[in-house]
């Protein structure tokens, strides 16, 4: 297995910015999170004020340890529908991502009632005062919003295809398409600036599998040599994106001024199949692991409705602000491998 050197790494940009810019002070929800403590460190390095903002009910004060030192960071413990907290943070800050949402497949599954009033209640807060102030805002949604889908690639203008409300997969992508609606229309009504993202399976370093995430998943038991469990046939196609170039897409997004009032698709379109992305970790690993598939029932203790296939289009964003992906899932996939073995080894 090849090595991948991330050290230092940043955007196109110059890791700092520039002596003569504002220094900003960002607010990102969730920031305790895999994807916004990554976003936390990339923020610091460029010269930013960050203060992050997390519950802690799927992040981590784990995921912060490289920055909580750092004189421009703040933490704050309090949940993203607490009015009060987010009304004199949002005040303080120039820019807001809002990452905050319940995330994970095993997650959405066991707790709807959690996830509808996280994901809806969190964001109309977050988008009122940030309303109230002028603030920018980014909103992360999710590609869950084009649920079954076959128009594939999915562009962001195109349809939406929803299943059954009996299966409750299908509120976080109701609750995720209520948060763009309600972004959006902030925009057209009161001109604030808004850009929602939709992510396609963003991975890497500190991702846990801890609530459903495939790849750690499928690394962890091939680590430790035990079976792979697949649900379904194995067939079902994903694009999975490095945590890192997601970054880019997310700050680029940002910094242009242009961007605001529209959604984004950003991932990679890089696609591959459940059954090959378990034997590209075994191989990889050089795990003893085998295959074993399992029924979505067995999997999830109720019937589950999936979609075969999920590929972006990136046009729309590479037209917008240049956006490139930088790392291959090859090169993914050996971040997060290296990751889970210092973990293993305490290094």
């Amino acid at each position: 297995m090849f090595e991948v050197d991330i050290t230092g790494y940043s955007s196109t940009r110059e890791n700092r910015i520039n002596e003569n810019e504002a220094t900003v002070k960002i607010l990102i929800t969730g920031g305790a999170g895999f994807i916004g403590s990554h976003l936390a460190e990339r923020l610091l390095g460029q010269g930013h004020q960050v203060i992050v903002i997390d519950d802690l009910s799927t992040g981590s004060l784990a995921n912060l340890a490289q920055v909580r030192g750092h004189p421009n960071f703040s933490f704050v413990l309090d949940s993203v529908r607490n009015a009060n907290t987010m009304h004199l943070l949002i005040e303080q800050c120039d820019l807001i991502y809002h990452l905050a949402a319940a995330v994970g497949v095993q997650l959405i599954v066991d707790q709807p009632v959690h996830t509808i009033e996280t994901n809806i209640h969190g964001t109309e807060v977050v988008l009122s005062i940030a309303n109230k102030f002028g603030k920018k805002v980014l909103i992360a949604s999710t590609s869950e919003v084009y649920g079954k889908s076959e128009a594939i690639p999915f562009h962001e203008d195109d349809d939406t295809v929803l299943g059954s409300t009996r299966f409750s997969r299908w509120s976080y992508a109701c609750s995720k398409a209520i948060d763009e609606f309600l972004a959006l229309a902030y925009h057209q009504q009161y001109g604030l600036p808004v850009v929602v993202v939709r992510l396609f399976n963003t991975v890497g370093p500190r991702q846990t599998g801890r609530y459903g995430m495939v790849i750690p998943r499928f690394v962890d038991r091939a680590l430790r040599n035990e079976p792979i469990q697949i649900y379904g046939d194995g067939q079902q196609a994903r694009c999975f994106s490095c945590v890192f170039d997601v970054i880019d897409g997310l700050t680029a997004l940002m910094e242009c001024p242009d961007a605001a009032g529209r959604v984004y698709n950003i991932g990679s379109d890089e696609e591959i199949t459940m059954e090959a992305l378990a034997d590209t970790i075994i191989a990889m690993t050089a795990s003893r692991s085998r295959k074993v598939f399992l029924s979505y029932e067995e999997a999830y203790g109720r019937p589950f409705d999936d979609m075969h296939r999920r590929v972006p289009s990136l046009d729309r964003i590479r037209k917008q602000v240049g956006y490139q992906s930088r790392f291959t899932l090859q090169q993914t996939l050996t971040l997060i491998i290296q990751a889970k073995q210092k973990e293993g080894t305490g290094q």
